[in-house]
């Protein structure tokens, strides 16, 4: 599936298929191509093609090979480009999630917390003399040769 694909879709089925809203893919598409080298040989993928075959991978977690064959690249090419796409978004700064002091921090008071703390036994093997492996020493014979 192409980017030219997915034009069409409206934005409820567009932010179910690729995972982002239009124009969270929009600003990662733009971030994406102004890191993009200008030189070289050009890639044979578009930025938002690699864009959408790097959401195709984190939002489905479809095998590497399923998405070489999809797209027309090989293995090792989805997987550079997978690498690529999120160092770019990474040292772009934009895209990260909130740390975990902002998701802990909360409006909610909370007056009781109850904690189910009943004592369960556990089943163990029991230890005797019949499970131990060691063998006795008088059945050890002292001498081979006899």
């Amino acid at each position: 599936m192409r980017e030219k694909d997915i034009t069409h879709l409206r934005d409820s089925d567009y932010k179910r298929l690729t995972g982002v809203r239009r124009e969270t893919f929009e600003k990662m598409r733009t971030e994406i191509e102004a890191q993009a080298p200008k030189f070289g040989r050009p890639p044979k993928l578009s930025c938002g093609d690699q864009l959408l075959m790097t959401l195709m991978y984190w939002r489905e977690y479809r095998a590497q090979f399923h998405i070489a064959q999809t797209y027309g690249v090989s293995e090792s090419h989805v997987s550079r480009t997978v690498r690529k796409i999120e160092d770019i978004l990474i040292k772009s700064g934009q895209f990260t999630l909130p740390g975990k002091k902002v998701l802990q921090a909360s409006d909610l008071v909370i007056e009781a917390i109850l904690v189910d703390a009943t004592e369960q036994p556990i089943e163990r093997p029991k230890k005797s003399n019949a499970s131990i492996t060691a063998a006795k020493r008088n059945a050890i014979p002292r001498r081979l040769n006899s």
